[in-house]
């Protein structure tokens, strides 16, 4: 579920504040001028901005890639995987309507171009011509319209079910000819082409007979083939060779090795088996690149975070000092660093990543008090807090440290490691201990819109509403920020939510993660990304 002098910086981090400016075009207006004015812009961007930036010099063509990468808890089916191994997996095979670059702008894939009404409720996408699956199906709109049909199936269980919840529902998806698709939403969101591109990780595009069989028949337009697949051992690809932004890809092929777990994965690497990762650990990581020698770490800032969820329904934390007194307990630069390896920005307990174009800066950055966490537990009428934080094995250090500094602020932190399959298991409506423990860390993959981590995690009707938190003037900003057409009223709206979650505490936002990705430099073009995505197609030998 989900910093200094600039020319010195790593490449991802370069011209910030340039790159902040480039992706305000969708938070300018969700109206049809701003769509128009991104559909004109879009065929202008170089042959390569359909995927990742391609390295300098001419690439060379053949060579396998070696990955590692933990295996997938859940089964490898698009429509409803949600871990990050299986979503690497699928989209080396299969394609969006919209890619997410590095900065989190929208590039066209499978669509060329996108607009939508005044009212920002129809919303209709060009197909790219001449664009044929890997058995030489032809994609047209029916084939689009087929593909979000099943993610809006409730019968299917689409992971993606929760992003379009309110926006859109099944019925709300036509052709019109052989090149256009049209979504109707039940409200205006002006957000609306994230929903439909890779920021929504289960929205590929898959033929109209796909079956949730994608093991066997793993048919799609991206740039390799699926050819095996061992759920214990790993998974082979081979070069698409229709693939159609040609000649792209220049790999003959991606050998995926799964690995028990973190660290073997990271003794792979370092050992030469394999070239690269899907999902590096920065903590792991981020010290291989400073040396020189064969390994070079990518960096990159990103909306993805750790949460600390406290239940609002239950006490202790059914009384805002509580959330507040914790809050204030944490010592935020030392947990980013021993949890994060210092990537990053400091979080201040609200759902807008400094990332994103309209997150606030008003509001003062929280910091350690261990007075006032005193004061607001005398407030509450508490004399010695003590509550239990669950969490599993991946947030293991993060917890380890809220412990400490916790208990260094006169707060008792018992500690409940599960299993991940545990953690995220069990009955999601009613038991699973993500969504209804008192207290728990939880990790969000990047999300390039703040509405795909407020609307889910804090509204009152929140699929994923870990913390039982409801605040109706928060829904209502939340709505008003969704349609929202020009910057200025969403910014206004960013500053209400925004100040009642800083206020009320249902989450605590220490900081928000850097991503990493690790290679080799026998290889060129393996970029890290925001939300951990996964694009070789322009990767090539060095």
């Amino acid at each position: 579920m989900p910093e200094p002098d600039v020319d010195a910086l790593p490449r991802h981090w370069r011209d910030l504040l340039p790159a902040a400016s480039r992706r305000r075009f969708l938070s300018l207006t969700g109206g049809g001028a701003l769509a128009a004015l991104l559909a004109a812009c879009a065929p202008s961007a170089p042959a390569d901005a359909a995927g990742a930036a391609a390295p300098a010099g001419a690439a060379r063509r053949g060579g396998t890639l070696r990955v590692g990468t933990p295996p997938p808890p859940t089964a490898l089916d698009p429509v409803t995987a949600y871990d990050g191994s299986a979503i690497a997996l699928y989209q080396l095979v299969a394609d969006y309507l919209i890619w997410l670059d590095e900065d989190y702008q929208l590039v066209p894939r499978l669509a060329t171009s996108w607009t939508s009404d005044e009212a920002g409720r129809t919303w209709t996408f060009t197909l790219r011509e001449g664009v044929v699956f890997s058995d030489g199906t032809a994609l047209d709109a029916a084939t689009v319209k087929a593909s979000f049909d099943r993610l809006l199936d409730p019968g299917r269980k689409s992971a993606a079910l929760s992003a379009f919840a309110t926006v859109l529902k099944a019925g709300g998806v036509r052709a019109d000819g052989a090149t256009k698709v049209v979504f109707t939403l039940e409200r205006p969101f002006s957000d609306f082409p994230y929903l439909v591109s890779a920021g929504n990780y289960n929205a590929v595009v898959l033929k109209k007979d796909y079956a949730g069989d994608f093991t066997a028949h793993g048919i799609g337009t991206g740039p390799f083939v699926l050819t095996s697949y061992d759920v214990s051992t790993g998974a082979s690809f081979t070069r698409n060779t229709r693939y159609w932004d040609a000649p792209k890809p220049h790999l003959d092929g991606v050998e995926v090795t799964f690995y028990a777990d973190d660290q073997a994965d990271l003794v792979a690497l370092q050992g030469g088996d394999v070239d690269t990762q899907f999902l590096s650990r920065a903590a792991l990581v981020e010290p291989l690149g400073d040396g020189g020698g064969d390994l070079v770490v990518d960096k990159v800032r990103s909306t993805a975070v750790t949460v600390l969820t406290l239940r609002v329904d239950k006490a202790p934390f059914d009384r805002k000092e509580v959330r507040q007194a914790v809050a204030h307990a944490l010592d935020r630069p030392a947990l980013r660093q021993s949890a994060g390896s210092g990537l990053g920005d400091l979080g201040n307990d609200h759902l807008f990543a400094p990332l994103f174009p309209s997150a606030p800066t008003g509001i003062p950055q929280r910091v350690r008090d261990k007075e006032k966490v005193t004061a607001l537990l005398e407030q509450a009428g508490i004399d010695g807090l003590r509550f239990t934080l669950t969490f599993d094995p991946p947030n293991k250090d993060h917890a380890v440290t809220v412990q400490s500094q916790l208990k260094e602020a006169g707060i008792t932190v018992d500690l409940d490691q599960r299993s991940s399959e545990e953690f995220y298991g069990g009955d999601q409506a009613k038991d699973t201990p993500w969504l209804f423990t008192d207290a728990n860390l939880v990790n969000w993959a990047g999300r390039p819109v703040p509405s795909q981590l407020v609307n889910p995690m804090v509204r009152s009707d929140g699929v994923w509403n870990g913390s039982k938190y409801a605040n109706e003037a928060l829904d209502a900003a939340a709505e008003a920020y969704d349609a929202a057409t020009d910057d200025a009223e969403r910014r206004k709206q960013a500053e209400i939510i925004a100040g009642i979650l800083h206020e009320d505490v249902p989450v605590v936002i220490a900081f928000w993660n850097g991503n990493t990705r690790a290679s080799r430099r026998s290889f060129r073009g393996i970029e890290a990304h925001p939300s951990q995505y996964v694009d070789f197609s322009a990767v090539s030998r060095a």
